[in-house]
């Protein structure tokens, strides 16, 4: 109502748009479109610094999302909701309970349990003065320095310290331990947690982690990055410009688009190429009809064609991108060792086509920063083994700026640590740029 004129897209879990006229008809592809919506930023926030191989981690409150971009975001038409199967094309992500409202808690056994259990947003962790009495990942940080009790959400909410100190007692006593030492415990475990996501869909994949950047978003992504990229292996992280508002961010920089398939259960060798050419061109023009209806031009629109194949026999099957028949098994052959470390002298069969049209990719506005210099002059606080550190203001920080850590930067709406080791430099789009030393 207060923007006249403008048209309103609704995001789909694919990771693209749909005019919300149309979204009513098409309702099952707006499951898990908020994540989707991370996915989609970073995969622009990584294309305007030169990095198309990127590992994400979204790290809320309750979960945190990991996924794998490999020049495109990855998509799967496996998904779940809960238990449920949901055979619509969204992007493909692993999920985990962990966030920085995950319950520390020690088990009958003496072992120290982060997650899946969350305090939730009401009352939300300890340190939030709401009346929440467990510890949590957000109490652990804010006992080791990492989170400052003014300067949360901008300074528009305060932190209690000896709320978090009274509720992580618990666990200091059940481990016979400091409250500082049961901090960096209850952080280790969770950091361990994420670090085993992200190998799930890297390492367990045939995929050298290495070799990626790591991106973190979500409100509490920033404090964990340094030391996830270690776990890795891995020497470069990205922290984008207002993390934990990314997903929001995604939404309009993502492209109108369109996911359409077809199932044609037909051995390779008994395929007629005609056939298979004659469905794509089928779908391709389903989509691009749609688009135009919302106003795209059709010479704007991209296409992607690509198969879901199988080893005939099996019940699940790998997309691959489509070229002809010539040499296609063959692609399945080593798609399918890459995958799962081996494959198998069977026919392969052809379960599905799909098309993917999109408009082309269009920046809405400028990301680029003031570039004047300006000196920066930090405040210092006390961070548990580390002494008096430096504290910058995010929106301070100007073009080309490097910062060797151990470092702390604010913002609104995240705060992030630049660990010991690393150092960041400020790119044009705001993005810190990290490496390590």
């Amino acid at each position: 109502q207060g923007a006249a004129g403008a048209q309103i897209s609704v995001m789909q879990s694919s990771g693209s748009t749909i005019a919300a006229s149309h979204a009513g008809g098409d309702s099952v592809h707006m499951l898990l479109s908020g994540p989707a919506g991370g996915l989609a930023a970073a995969h622009f926030m990584g294309a305007q610094v030169g990095c198309s191989k990127l590992l994400t981690f979204d790290m809320g409150g309750t979960s945190t999302d990991v996924a794998l971009i490999d020049g495109a975001v990855r998509l799967t038409s496996e998904g779940k909701i809960g238990r449920y199967p949901v055979a619509v094309p969204m992007v493909d992500m692993h999920t985990i309970g962990a966030g920085g409202g995950s319950i520390a808690r020690v088990d009958a056994g003496g072992m120290l349990q982060v997650g899946p259990e969350s305090a939730g947003a009401a009352p939300g962790p300890a340190c939030y003065g709401k009346g929440g009495r467990v510890s949590t990942v957000t109490d652990a940080n804010l006992l080791l320095g990492r989170l400052l009790p003014d300067a949360f959400l901008g300074g528009g909410m305060s932190l209690d310290r000896a709320a978090a100190e009274r509720a992580m007692l618990s666990v200091a006593e059940a481990l016979s331990c400091t409250l500082e030492e049961a901090a960096e415990g209850v952080i280790r475990v969770a950091n361990e947690h994420m670090s085993h996501a992200l190998r799930v869909i890297s390492v367990q994949r045939g995929i050298d982690p290495r070799g990626f950047s790591l991106v973190s978003f979500g409100g509490a992504g920033g404090l964990h990055v340094c030391a996830l990229a270690e776990s890795l292996g891995m020497e470069q992280a990205m922290i984008p410009l207002h993390g934990g508002v990314l997903s929001a961010l995604g939404m309009l920089v993502a492209p109108r688009g369109r996911e359409l398939s077809r199932s044609n259960i037909t051995l390779l060798d008994a395929l007629e190429e005609q056939e298979i050419e004659s469905l794509f061109l089928q779908l391709a023009q389903q989509g691009s009809d749609a688009l135009v209806e919302e106003g795209v031009e059709r010479k704007a629109i991209e296409l992607l064609r690509s198969v879901d194949l199988r080893y005939r026999g099996q019940s699940f099957t790998l997309n691959l991108l489509w070229s002809g028949c010539e040499g296609a098994a063959e692609a399945f052959h080593q798609a399918h060792q890459a995958r799962y470390g081996h494959n198998f002298d069977f026919p392969v069969e052809l379960v599905n086509v799909r098309v993917k049209v999109r408009e082309r990719s269009q920046l809405p506005f400028s990301l680029n920063m003031d570039l004047s210099p300006q000196q920066l002059e930090p405040n210092y606080v006390e961070m548990a083994g580390m002494g008096k550190i430096p504290v910058y203001p995010r929106a301070a920080l100007q073009v080309g700026q490097q910062l060797d850590g151990p470092a702390l930067i604010t913002e609104q709406v995240s705060t992030s640590l630049v660990a010991l080791g690393w150092c960041c430099c400020v790119d044009p789009t705001g993005v810190l740029l990290l490496n390590k030393q």
